[in-house]
């Protein structure tokens, strides 16, 4: 324990530096956000990158010279090679839907928000039992056995329309709910729950209209900047992982890892 520092026992601390102020309330993934940049403001330091009087982030606000001297870290310390032509081919062939102009479909959804508090196994049992009810009824009783949950259970605005959300394209959509509605011929109530970050959603696919597919050619670029971004993220936690491995962390839960995981 940093006994100059470290005396307000429940809060979370780098290597000394507190990572909250003693009067501050800060969820579990806020506290984890702060911890990987404060690591890697520590490291810009320790490279010569930042002076070492920056002061550290107020209320999670990096110094811009402390932003700036981070980007510069990580672009030296991380290598990102181009994603070799066969690797995009293949990435594109495997996800057809993201490289589709022009679909849509026709949608409503009976919304289970997460909520700070809320008790997850009994939300997804709730969620599951509406599932098999909405899936339970005829074509003609469909309808009405939708609206009145979506009407009565959504935590979503459209709860108050029968859940209608009405046509959708993958622009509309978050990229985890637009991944289970997209690219397939799914009509009617999906026979599962979709994950979203805002909750659980029973979901109906009223209607489609098919998309027009991008060739490879014409989407090359962007398939390789997704594959790039993957790859950084990748590199990005083992990074954060070694410097964590090597910090003293008090108060906030971090993966951590052998030196031998980032080469």
């Amino acid at each position: 324990m940093h006994t100059e520092q470290a005396l307000e026992a429940n809060l979370a601390y780098i290597n000394g530096v507190a990572l909250q102020s003693a009067s501050e309330k800060v969820d579990a993934d806020t506290l984890r956000q702060r911890a990987c940049s404060e690591l890697l403001r520590q490291r810009a330091i320790e490279q010569g990158l930042l002076a070492t009087n920056d002061t550290p982030a107020t209320e999670g606000v990096l110094s811009e010279a402390a932003s700036n001297a981070i980007e510069l870290l990580l672009a030296q310390e991380l290598v990102i090679p181009e994603p070799a032509d066969a690797d995009c081919w293949r990435y594109h062939t495997a996800h057809q839907a993201l490289y589709t102009t022009g679909e849509r479909v026709n949608v409503r959804h009976i919304l289970f928000a997460v909520t700070p508090g809320v008790d997850l196994n009994a939300l997804r049992k709730q969620a599951e039992a509406t599932l098999l009810n909405v899936r339970c009824h005829d074509d003609q009783a469909l309808d009405d056995a939708f609206a009145k949950a979506a009407r009565t259970m959504s935590n979503c605005p459209s709860g108050s329309e029968g859940g209608q959300l009405g046509w959708l394209t993958t622009a509309d959509c978050a990229p985890e709910f637009a991944k289970e509605l997209f690219g397939n011929k799914e009509i009617g109530v999906l026979p599962r729950l979709v994950h979203s970050r805002f909750g659980l959603h029973v979901v109906e696919v009223l209607a489609r209209e098919a998309g027009t597919a991008q060739p490879f050619e014409a989407v090359r670029g962007a398939v390789s900047m997704r594959l790039k971004q993957q790859t950084f993220v990748t590199a990005l936690r083992q990074y954060l992982s070694l410097l964590a491995a090597e910090a003293d962390i008090q108060g906030v839960d971090l993966d951590r890892a052998d030196s031998a995981l980032v080469q």
